[in-house]
């Protein structure tokens, strides 16, 4: 049975609708081999086995975003005349109860096996997520303590006294140049 239906087909069949995971009555059927109307069929004569909690009719919008997801056939074209139904674990659990083919059984397995293997990702995740969380917090009060470093140091590298401006001499200055008419370079020789 594992050769005909693999655990990344019946992956690819879960999808997350109102914060739940959920797979498709179309879906579900194509893995059993069998018509949707008959699996909708026996989950209807059936009905008290699947609350509210098991199983939920999708809306029109969840079913626009599904196709533009997947491939579910469009109306108008020999389609579905009814909005789809839609099966928690819970209900892929339930389900086994009511079709008791081998097939459906062995089909469910595997599909038990994906859900859990999809709670071990998100829960993956979800820690992962956490550490990263906690490492960004982390590197951001050290950024913040490394600033305050390299604050002290500036500080520490600004004299603690402003440097002193030169000081004026006192008394007479003599300005050569600007008295002399002729400097050194200027003077001509007698000689000459």
């Amino acid at each position: 049975m594992k050769s005909l239906v693999h655990l990344e087909q019946i992956e690819r069949h879960i999808y997350l609708i109102r914060g739940q995971k959920v797979m498709v009555d179309a879906d579900r059927a194509s893995l059993y081999e069998i018509e949707t109307r008959i699996l909708i069929q026996a989950v209807k004569r059936n009905a008290e086995r699947f609350p509210e909690d098991f199983m939920l009719q999708l809306t029109r919008e969840e079913l626009t975003l599904l196709r533009s997801q997947s491939v579910i056939s469009n109306k108008g074209r020999g389609g579905r005349r009814y909005q789809p139904y839609a099966f928690t674990e819970q209900g892929v659990a339930m389900l086994s109860s009511v079709l008791r083919s081998q097939r459906a059984i062995a089909i469910n397995i595997l599909i038990m096996r994906a859900f859990v293997k999809l709670r071990e990702l998100l829960s993956t995740h979800k820690e992962l997520a956490r550490k990263i969380e906690e490492l960004e917090t982390r590197v951001g009060t050290h950024d913040q303590h490394i600033l305050n470093i390299f604050e002290q140091i500036h500080e520490l590298m600004t004299p603690l006294f402003p440097p002193a401006e030169p000081k004026r001499r006192i008394g007479y200055q003599p300005d050569f140049k600007s008295r002399c008419p002729l400097t050194r370079t200027q003077t001509k020789n007698p000689l000459q």
